[in-house]
């Protein structure tokens, strides 16, 4: 078959210079027809083969009917009902052909963010593993917001992703902008929409911020593609070569980071977002004067043990107020105990999981509060009477004894016998 570089120089040959075909002929050493034909066609020359059939022609009925009734059938479940004979890749392409046909596709259109309309947040998980203390290291979440306006981005590292402190995060970011936009865009993660409803605490957090949060429908992550793409963002660009000493060092590197990406040109808003952030800022909702509902909360009776458990991890409390009900508050950084409106522990919050923290203070009054009780039942102990044999007086209550011996001392009940 000609190629296109000679049919090219047969033309330029013949009609530029004016050679003959004879000469043509002779120079690239092709035949006079092949000559005659380039110069004659308009189009570059093409291979066009003839369509071949496919072992799959075949089974396209019995598939077609399967999904008629089971648009998402999978595969190699398909494969059994017809029962195909072959390997699964010519089926697999025979399904992406029609399958569309019936499951049917779902556009994307192109959305236009005004300012202080929304943003969307997610939970970036990096690879690598942070030193929380207690010798352990532990992959932990970075709650990620991305303005929609403005694009500008926000990140910080949280413990877990427990509903209270990922709001506890939520919290943090938007305080440091200081405002908020009017939609908080979510996936369905658990703590926020795990049923497809919007959870009681975070609901509770929107209503006091006076926005709303919005769930993203289910395995639809275009619709929050902006915070999408900033975790891949943060992926590639933020995490590659980097250590850290502890949650506190990851978050301080990040802001670091954060403040240069903000001061990067974004292609398609044509403008840094650090810039656009003032406009942003105007059009969104002031905060409240009254902090919102966040962090880990649970009411508890103190054992004898004087501890509480938050996140796996056991806090000591003053031992006076064992057996009593104490209210445990755990925000990312801090764990409060209090007790009838009392502070009655008040500890660091530690990252690490399955320790113990212990408050100095705590354990020498329960040591105090043992030896005391020692010694007031050595003060009891001594105190009761024994006979010669060695073994305790036991006393009795003297009411005991008039009803032994029928005797009443009561004038009243006396008198109330004799007049009837």
């Amino acid at each position: 078959m000609l190629k296109v570089e000679d049919r090219a120089e047969i033309r330029r040959l013949h009609r530029a210079e004016g050679v003959p075909i004879k000469e043509i002929s002779r120079r690239l050493g092709v035949a006079r027809n092949t000559v005659r034909a380039a110069l004659n066609s308009d189009r570059p020359p093409q291979c066009e083969r003839p369509e071949r059939g496919r072992v799959a022609d075949a089974f396209e009925p019995q598939i077609r009917a399967l999904l008629n009734e089971w648009p998402r059938m999978p595969g190699p479940v398909i494969a059994e009902r017809i029962g195909w004979p072959y390997s699964m890749s010519p089926l697999t392409k025979k399904l992406a052909v029609i399958r569309p046909e019936y499951v049917g596709v779902d556009p994307v259109d192109r959305v236009t963010y005004e300012p202080g309309g929304i943003a969307q947040c997610d939970l970036w998980f990096p690879e690598t593993k942070v030193q929380v203390g207690a010798g352990q290291q532990r992959i932990l979440p970075v709650l990620v917001m991305t303005l929609g306006f403005s694009r500008f981005l926000t990140a910080e590292m949280i413990p877990t992703r427990q509903g209270g402190d990922i709001l506890s995060g939520m919290w943090s970011l938007i305080s440091g902008i200081g405002r908020v936009t009017k939609t908080l865009v979510w996936d369905r993660e658990a703590a926020i929409g795990g049923t497809g409803r919007v959870s009681a605490p975070a609901a509770a957090f929107a209503g006091t911020l006076a926005t709303k949060i919005k769930l993203a429908p289910p395995r639809d992550p275009e619709y929050k593609g902006l915070v999408e793409r900033n975790n891949q963002f943060l992926e590639t660009s933020f995490l590659p070569g980097r250590q850290f000493a502890s949650p506190a060092d990851f978050n301080q590197q990040l802001a670091e980071w954060l403040e240069r990406a903000n001061n990067r040109t974004v292609r398609s808003i044509q403008g840094r977002p650090v810039d656009l952030l003032e406009t942003d800022y105007q059009a969104m909702i002031p905060l409240p004067p009254m902090i919102p509902p966040m962090g880990l909360n649970q009411r508890v009776r103190l054992g004898r043990d004087y501890y509480v458990r938050v996140d796996t991890v056991d806090y000591s409390v003053d031992p006076q107020a064992i057996g009593r009900f104490v209210d445990v508050t755990a925000t990312l950084r801090e764990v409060t105990v209090l007790c009838d409106g009392q502070v009655v522990a008040r500890h660091e919050r530690s990252w690490a999981k399955q320790i113990v923290v212990t408050d100095s203070v705590h354990a020498a009054t329960a040591a105090r509060m043992r030896q005391n009780l020692a010694l007031d039942r050595q003060r009891r102990q001594a105190a009761t009477r024994h006979h010669e044999d060695g073994h305790a007086v036991a006393l009795r209550a003297l009411p005991d004894y008039d009803a032994l011996f029928g005797v009443d001392f009561d004038p009243a009940s006396t008198t109330k016998a004799s007049s009837e």
